[in-house]
């Protein structure tokens, strides 16, 4: 049976830099490369940074201010050469890497879930399907279309972010589509004590009724992160403090390893696939303990689309009923 070594990486951007925090996540997944590591989570929207100020500002405040606007500048463009660089990070560590980006496609963000595998290709670019609360400040709304799990190296993975985990259908259409591992990502240093308890009932929860692994890693912002963004949205410590809970959660939905709460690090687990196996003799919530004719989930995972355009037909003009119609009457 598979055995495959992962990680749930607790992951300190370089505030305000993309370039910055691109080189250091491919400086991470090098060393994780080298303790053997074939798997990888990253937090949730870490490049370039998570939007903590839109959790403090007023609406006029965004608007009028540069927070926003200096996200946007830093945001990441799907291909680009950031995304270059963490595919060939990945490519030379042999590793399967899912990592949270803000995405810029014109004047949009997005919160992007990218999953590139262990040849570095780019197999999944999934984004958020609904921003939370404030995110939809900054955020727009993702489609069905990354609603899948996909196949890796490692085995077949599902992604979601944050939230997402309180939507039930959400989560049920990454179980039926068979997930093996779940990348699941939260932005970290927010919200309080209560936020890491909330995501540790959200990724036990899931991994109780999927049957699959729950790799979950969560940013950190240290002493001088918090300082500056307090410095420059006016907001207090409290938003942007607590709210950890890096770790890897069984199918059974026992923790594996003592969840990183404070500092940058990694937790990493054997993951032995022979567990899905036995959790889901028990209950397979996407096969025999399920009741198809009594419940269903329907998905539509057609990609959204600014511009929808219909082929021109241009009038075929039958030249003998034109000479018909204008021959005199007999």
């Amino acid at each position: 049976m598979k055995v495959v070594k992962a990680a749930a990486v607790q992951f300190s951007p370089v505030l305000y830099s993309r370039e910055a925090t691109v080189a250091k996540v491919v400086q991470k997944i090098h060393e994780l490369g080298q303790k053997g590591v074939q798997f990888a989570t990253f937090p949730e929207t870490v490049v370039p940074y998570y939007p903590y100020f839109a959790a403090v500002q007023t609406g006029i405040e965004l608007l009028s201010g540069t927070e926003h606007l200096r996200l946007l500048e830093q945001a990441v463009t799907v291909p680009s050469a950031a995304t270059d660089a963490i595919g060939d990070a990945a490519r030379k560590a042999g590793m399967v890497v899912s990592i949270g980006v803000n995405e810029r496609d014109g004047g949009t963000l997005y919160n992007t879930q990218l999953l590139f595998d262990a040849d570095g290709t780019l197999i999944q670019r999934r984004r958020k399907i609904t921003p939370t609360h404030f995110e939809r400040m900054i955020w727009g709304q993702g489609d069905g279309s990354g609603l899948r799990a996909v196949d890796s190296a490692v085995g077949r993975i599902g992604q979601l972010a944050c939230f997402e985990h309180n939507n039930p259908l959400a989560r049920y259409a990454m179980i039926a589509d068979g997930e093996q591992i779940h990348s699941a990502m939260y932005p970290g240093s927010a919200f309080g004590e209560g936020f890491a308890q909330r995501m540790e009932i959200n990724i036990r929860q899931h991994a109780l009724e999927s049957g699959a692994f729950v790799v979950n890693a969560t940013a950190w912002l240290d002493a001088d992160q918090q300082a500056q963004i307090m410095k420059d949205t006016g907001c207090g410590i409290g938003p942007i403090t607590g709210g950890c809970f890096t770790t890897i959660v069984a199918p059974d939905g026992m923790l594996m390893a003592e969840p990183l709460r404070s500092g940058e690090g990694e937790v990493i687990v054997d993951l032995d696939f022979a567990q899905i196996d036995r959790r889901k003799m028990l209950m397979d919530a996407a096969g025999h303990y399920n009741r198809p004719e009594l419940l269903s989930l329907m998905i539509d995972r057609t990609p959204t689309a600014h511009v929808h355009e219909r082929a021109s037909h241009p009038l075929v003009v039958d030249e003998h009923a034109s000479d018909d119609l204008h021959a005199p009457a007999a």
